[in-house]
């Protein structure tokens, strides 16, 4: 298939989230993403975050505070949802939960609404994680802040209210992609035992080319250039594409990860690097439950007060979590 073909099916995408690609059309929303700094584009996704996630979620405490990173202190928000049950002062199941961004823009506060949700849905807790940005910090530098970060929460589960032995790792987009990385540099390091990997709208593989890429190269909220953009700006000259800690889906081997929820969208040019990890999970004997939100686009998930699909999606995720998380 060409690219530029795909956007004569919109009619197929949610309603809603065709009014919100419309609308971005419109307003000049979408981005030459060869014309703005990393700075102009860290706005840039603010302001789209203002106008597009959830609020009013109801939660029971937020805490904003900072974690010692292996280059500096960064912050950290914690989510603890409502408590009226007579457990209420047993420890929670938590999940480290990493931003996306393409490792350059996104931050705690863009993504606010979707872990307020993630932690009211689920009853348990999250803690968001700031880390370093490229260009400022590049690969590795994310890579190793996330799974530092994994190991500190974990070190401090008795002052976070936390139980250690629940403890799972998510993220979208790119941070989806760091949080399976942080699962496999888990593993390979003895630790920490980590119950569960969610993942929406995950990157996965940074040398793919699949159908989905080529399908929806533009015209979806995420496109191409915007994806080799980011490499660029992500990646010292010369890094391969294909390393693992870029690349997850390339792990030579993934037998004795944690179970893994998976959430794609129907639009989105990861679609399928996301559905391929789930593959490759299930062939290595770890359990995996993949979802393709059907009419959706990528960054569905913290459109949630634009995109009402996007609400019911992220029920069903906070569900699903609960369900994995309880007796783990």
């Amino acid at each position: 298939m060409e690219r530029g073909l795909a956007p004569r099916a919109i009619v197929a995408l949610d309603p809603a989230a065709k009014r919100l690609l419309d609308m971005l059309a419109a307003t000049g929303g979408t981005i030459d993403i060869a014309s703005v700094s990393p700075p102009q584009l860290r706005e840039s996704f603010r302001r789209l975050a203002r106008s597009v996630d959830i609020k009013g979620v109801p939660i029971g405490k937020v805490v904003d505070s900072e974690w010692p990173g292996p280059a500096g202190a960064l912050p950290y928000r914690a989510y603890y949802p409502r408590r009226s049950d007579a457990r209420g002062a047993a420890k929670l199941a938590a999940l480290v939960f990493f931003h996306g961004g393409s490792g350059i823009f996104g931050e705690i506060d863009t993504h606010d609404g979707l872990c307020r949700t993630r932690a009211a849905e689920s009853g348990y807790a999250v803690i968001s994680i700031g880390y370093r940005y490229a260009p400022e910090h590049k690969f590795p530098a994310a890579v190793e802040d996330t799974y530092a970060a994994t190991l500190w929460v974990e070190a401090q589960a008795a002052a976070l209210g936390i139980d250690a032995r629940r403890l799972a790792v998510g993220g979208d987009s790119a941070g989806g992609g760091l949080a399976a990385v942080v699962c496999q540099t888990a593993l390979a390091r003895g630790g920490p035992r980590l119950a569960l990997q969610l993942l929406f709208c995950p990157v996965m593989d940074m040398a793919a080319e699949t159908a989905s890429r080529i399908a929806f190269a533009e015209g979806y909220f995420l496109n191409q250039a915007t994806i080799d953009w980011m490499l660029q700006q992500y990646c010292p000259p010369g890094t391969d594409p294909k390393d693992p800690r870029l690349s997850p889906l390339r792990a030579a081997d993934l037998a004795g990860l944690p179970p893994a929820h998976i959430h794609t969208a129907e639009y989105d040019p990861l679609r399928d690097e996301g559905e391929a990890y789930a593959q490759r999970l299930r062939h290595a004997g770890v359990a995996a439950r993949y979802t393709c939100h059907a009419g959706l686009i990528h960054h569905f998930y913290a459109m949630a007060g634009a995109i009402p699909a996007a609400r019911v999606a992220l029920k069903t995720a906070g569900a699903a979590m609960k369900e994995a998380l309880t007796g783990t």
